[in-house]
């Protein structure tokens, strides 16, 4: 339990913020007890003991607790509703994290699910994206072949300078990195985490030709297409908790979330369609900048330009 009070930490989210939201723990040390039971020794000893703090002015905390640390997003407009608590993600496994993102084995090859184990398939990507940051240089492949309306969605926005002077605005050690909202252009505005395209504005399918039109939210379609986890170094798509609310916001995993993967059990739908292929210092970087209590950095950290090489 002391293990998981030292590891586990809650992070609230708001529906309107288009964030990745973790799962909450379980307290391994909680009683079953069946109704009229006899409360263990060990329960009634910890009772007397809750007591006796009680009269101290030092609040105690259970060891198999994790504290909520994060304000629930108390400085939001009070139209936003705030969502329980829930604890940080998993670490990704330690053999992910041993081999460099650069690697050629890792390269366009992400986690595929097949039931309760992950396979690597090699996949067709795209030119690479390039991010020019306040804080380096980073690439990403995108796949097109198997994520073709939300790659091309993002690809247009690049293109159009969508993403030019917008700032991350939501980073988490040891989860993600979220970027994307146009009101993230000033890196201290409250709307941050709730933008998005011009709602009806259309773009092209690379793939098939076809014009895409976005809904009048600016948002695209859930496309549920490609079995590929949020693992280490992915990019995926941002959205609010209900269906078809992705729009410009996705997100860089900083470890291999897999609770989050579409397929996965849960609310959290989360659709990869990039990874970093290089660069991967400059994101650690970003990840180990100091925020404030909303997760927002201190120092801004701004995109300058997304450019694609088709």
């Amino acid at each position: 339990s002391t293990a998981l009070s030292s590891r586990a930490r809650h992070y609230c989210s708001a529906p309107r913020c288009r964030q990745p939201s973790p799962p909450s723990p379980v307290c391994a040390l909680s009683p079953s007890t069946s109704p009229g039971a006899p409360a263990p020794a060990w329960l009634t000893f910890s009772s007397l003991v809750l007591f006796a703090h009680s009269l101290s002015p030092v609040p105690l905390v259970s060891p198999c607790r994790p504290v909520c640390t994060r304000p629930a997003f108390r400085d939001r407009p009070a139209s936003v509703l705030v969502r329980p608590p829930h604890s940080r993600a998993p670490r990704a496994p330690a053999s992910a994290l041993a081999q460099p993102l650069h690697s050629p084995s890792l390269r366009a090859r992400p986690l595929i699910a097949r039931g309760l184990s992950y396979r690597r398939v090699p996949l067709r990507a795209a030119s690479p994206a390039t991010f020019d940051t306040t804080l380096g240089s980073f690439k990403a492949e995108l796949y097109l072949e198997e994520m073709p309306v939300t790659v091309s969605n993002f690809i247009d926005l690049a293109n159009t300078g969508f993403y030019n002077g917008v700032h991350f605005h939501r980073v988490i050690k040891d989860f993600m990195l979220q970027f994307g909202c146009p009101n993230a252009k000033d890196p201290k505005s409250r709307d941050s985490g709730t933008g998005g395209p011009d709602g009806g504005s259309a773009f092209k399918n690379i793939k098939t030709g076809a014009t895409i039109k976005r809904n009048k939210g600016g948002n695209i379609d859930d496309e549920h297409a490609l079995k590929a986890s949020n693992e280490l170094g992915t990019l995926s798509m941002a959205n609010t908790g209900d269906k078809h609310t992705g729009g410009s916001q996705f997100f860089i995993n900083t470890v291999h979330n897999d609770f989050l993967d579409w397929f996965s059990p849960g609310d959290s739908k989360h659709p990869v369609f990039g990874k970093i292929v290089s660069g991967m210092e400059v994101v650690k970087k970003i990840e180990a900048t100091r925020t404030d209590g909303n997760d927002n950095p201190v120092t801004p950290v701004m995109v300058k330009t997304v450019i694609i090489t088709m």
